[in-house]
């Protein structure tokens, strides 16, 4: 086994004695790891990482997708000493934390997808959020519209979903016929690794199969009357392909909680922002003001009321959870 061909570009591994590796799976404090030494199981050297998460990078918690720099043992148990410098990583706020966690949800990934589906879970609202995270990563984002064989014409939601992704690419395709999986070739090469996040049920794992041309996760169908599934996948994973791609396909998520976000939210809603340099007044607050020109776009019709009430809500929670994360590390540090 070459650690190469599961994406390792000869990073520096620190700690005598070590090897890098990468994390394909997670399971509790345990890690399945591949190697030039074979495929195994790795546990954290706990005086290594003992109370240094968030403080160092090279102790961040692993997760699926990191390298490593691992001692191998081929008898048992090999030791994971430090975690590599992540060249992309897409973290949302925990659920239920109020902003005070992050949850690292993909790391070390090319190209970030985002995938929706053709049926009730389409949502423009989603997808800004989703954006205005995604834009954070250090990495290349692209959208996914999936079960497009639901539709009979899927330009129409090419269309809406380009008007908020900009120069974001927007794919619809079926994983069940194979109409559009031929857009994915230029994504799909070796050594890349690609990460699919959306919501349960949007056939994240159909397309991984797909892609294969194997059975190689598990799906589920999803429920008729609300269009919602279940999650076939419960841990981040991460296979390879026979093309030599690699891909995280992770848990669905029912909510995106925004995370460090404000600089992705002005990327997401370029158009807004641009405006706010043609207010008349440079504080205004595009509510009352005179010569306000976001008052002006919305009543022209050039910016959707919808639009400009997502860009307020998103900026409002990002700002509540820096809040909530300030006053928690200033009483942690008292």
């Amino acid at each position: 086994m070459n650690i190469e061909e599961w994406g390792y570009d000869g990073m520096a591994v620190p700690g005598r004695g070590t090897i890098p590796a990468r994390v394909i799976g997670t399971w509790g404090d345990y890690y399945r790891i591949v190697c030039d030494e074979g495929e195994g199981i790795a546990r954290k050297k706990a005086s290594a990482y003992f109370g240094r998460d968030g403080a160092d990078p090279m102790y961040e918690i692993p997760t699926t997708g990191d390298f490593v720099a691992l001692r191998w043992n081929p008898q048992g148990e090999s030791r994971i000493v430090a975690t590599l410098p992540r060249k992309s990583s897409f973290t949302r706020a925990a659920a239920g934390t109020l902003g005070r966690q992050a949850q690292t949800v993909a790391v070390n990934f090319s190209t970030l997808f985002f995938l929706m589906s053709l049926n009730r879970n389409f949502s423009l609202r989603r997808l800004e959020r989703f954006l205005s995270l995604g834009r954070t990563t250090g990495a290349n984002v692209a959208v996914i519209l999936t079960k497009s064989d639901l539709v009979d014409d899927p330009a129409p939601f090419i269309a809406q979903a380009s008007s908020c992704t900009g120069e974001i690419p927007v794919i619809a395709l079926s994983a069940r016929t194979g109409a559009g999986l031929d857009r994915l070739a230029p994504f799909v090469q070796p050594r890349r690794t690609l990460a699919f996040i959306g919501s349960s049920g949007v056939g994240k794992s159909s397309l991984v199969n797909a892609l294969a041309g194997d059975e190689l996760m598990p799906t589920l169908a999803i429920r008729d009357w609300d269009s919602k599934g279940r999650h076939a996948t419960t841990e981040r994973e991460l296979v390879r392909l026979p093309s030599g791609t690699m891909v995280i396909d992770t848990p669905g998520m029912r909510e995106i909680g925004m995370w460090e976000a404000d600089a992705g939210i002005a990327d997401a809603f370029a158009d807004i922002e641009r405006l706010f340099a043609l207010c008349r007044f440079s504080d205004c607050r595009h509510d009352t003001e005179p010569g306000c020109a976001v008052k002006a776009a919305l009543a022209a019709g050039e910016l959707p009321a919808e639009r400009w009430l997502a860009y307020q809500r998103l900026k409002a929670e990002a700002a509540r959870e820096e809040a909530v994360r300030a006053t928690a590390s200033h009483r942690y540090r008292k």
